[in-house]
């Protein structure tokens, strides 16, 4: 007989009005994923069950919650309900989130971090402590994608709520500028997303 592990799920607001976290009060994944769509998620079973439902576009994964981008068809609050239950009975009933092999992406990530620059790695540790936090909050993930220093720009990935996003703009132009600005002077005169 499979015990369930209890497991509390809340469905929290983001900044982005079709992006809904709903947050475990445990860890579910060990590193972020990003899912555009049901072919991309052929190594979470939890995210190709969630594709299933016809308003789910886009899921975002992180430490402790699943962002979930819906399509205009339906409202928030009728099927918010309906998400978060199948999404606690999922993980309580210890169901695969992501296929172990799915290791290899982290793998993967940290080999593109040895090639970064002294520069490169000063903007990337800025990136982590101070932005991925905040917008970790909001249900978004920001990754590092390349600096050019002779223009001295700085293109950055959104995931999660912060893709598409009406105010992620600003985000990035007010906060996430300004914080480089002020953390290392001089080297970033401008943020890009190359997705946002």
């Amino acid at each position: 007989i499979n015990k369930k592990n209890p497991v509390s799920i809340y469905a929290e607001s983001t900044p982005n009005p079709s992006v809904m976290k709903f947050v475990a009060n445990k860890r579910i994944v060990s590193s972020t994923f990003e899912f555009k769509n049901i072919d991309q998620a052929k190594d979470s079973p939890l995210a190709q069950k969630l594709f299933h439902y016809p308003y789910v576009k886009e899921i975002f994964m992180d430490y402790n919650y699943i962002s979930i981008t819906k399509y205009e068809i339906s409202n928030w609050d009728e099927v918010i309900l309906e998400l978060r239950e199948f999404i606690k009975n999922y993980i309580e009933e210890g169901k695969i989130i992501i296929n172990e092999n799915v290791s290899n992406i982290e793998l993967k990530e940290s080999a593109n971090k040895k090639k970064l620059n002294s520069i490169e790695s000063q903007i990337v540790n800025v990136l982590d402590q101070y932005v991925k936090p905040a917008v970790a909050s909001d249900g978004g993930n920001i990754a590092f994608k390349k600096y050019d220093s002779k223009n001295k720009i700085l293109k950055v990935v959104l995931q999660g709520a912060c893709s598409g996003c009406p105010s992620s703009t600003f985000t990035l132009k007010n906060g996430i500028e300004n914080i480089l600005k002020e953390m290392i002077p001089g080297i970033v005169e401008k943020v890009e997303a190359i997705n946002g």
